[in-house]
């Protein structure tokens, strides 16, 4: 049933033009119209109607080498609303359902070079809670937040957000973090008592962009409650979380191109 909906709804000349911008943000020197055709198993006749037609609106141009080359009209678009408010006007009211639903507090986590920034915060709806302020910079190496960075980081990006923690060197991580972040990137979410405050859990799940890159992390300082047994446990919570992750992300821009 779902296949036939999308079937039914399919835009074929759309999905070209978009097949076409895709494949030219992968390429550094551009492609002529006969590569592009190649690529995509298009006949060179509908790929140039298709090519002219973008050039005509400036999402491509075309080169004196008579090769195509994506334009910055799309970043352009991205960057007439701060990606990094969307972002945090798209999560805002996600991180409200679980808070409520959970009875915990939650924060959004971006990366700003190698230090982490608090971006967005709210409180579980009880009369107290575990939160951090936003604008408040963290560890990379000793959080929650910090631990879904790296683990979904490239190993060359890895080095980059290492390269000013005290490890002599990023080369010479600890082997036990090491392990740690190959577990984090299996099960896709990190849960670790916190480092800074006795008797919570760091609960953190990464916020994917269209292109799979982790653009954000969302964290829950996770505490049990004594006075009540109709509170939501751990494992409810992480649920709770994922699901909240998994939501923003569906919504979530490109990218996080603004810093705080």
């Amino acid at each position: 049933m779902i296949g036939d909906e999308v079937e039914r709804y399919r835009a074929p000349a759309l999905d070209k033009g978009l097949d076409i911008l895709e494949l030219l943000a992968g390429s550094d020197n551009g492609l002529s119209q006969a590569e592009i055709a190649k690529a995509l198993d298009r006949s060179p006749n509908e790929i140039y109607r298709m090519l002219d037609r973008l050039v005509r609106r400036d999402y491509v141009r075309r080169t004196p080498e008579d090769r195509y080359e994506i334009t910055l009209k799309l970043f352009e678009l991205a960057h007439r609303k701060p990606p990094l408010h969307r972002l945090i006007s798209q999560a805002t009211p996600v991180m409200r359902t679980f808070a409520l639903k959970s009875e915990q507090a939650v924060h959004l986590v971006v990366q700003d070079r190698n230090i982490l920034v608090v971006v967005a915060q709210v409180d579980g709806p009880g009369y107290w809670n575990v939160s951090i302020r936003v604008g408040s910079r963290i560890s990379l190496v000793n959080t929650g937040s910090g631990h879904v960075f790296l683990a979904f980081a490239t190993p060359e990006e890895r080095l980059l957000m290492l390269e000013e923690q005290d490890f002599g060197s990023p080369e010479t991580m600890p082997r036990e973090l090491e392990s740690r972040l190959g577990a984090v990137r299996a099960q896709g979410y990190e849960a670790m008592p916190s480092a800074q405050v006795p008797g919570v859990s760091n609960l953190s799940v990464p916020i994917l962009g269209p292109l799979g890159t982790v653009i954000a992390v969302l964290t829950c300082p996770f505490t049990q409650r004594l006075d009540t047994e109709a509170a939501p446990d751990f494992q409810t919570s992480l649920e709770l979380l994922r699901q909240a992750g998994h939501e923003i992300s569906q919504r979530a821009p490109a990218a996080v191109e603004e810093r705080t």
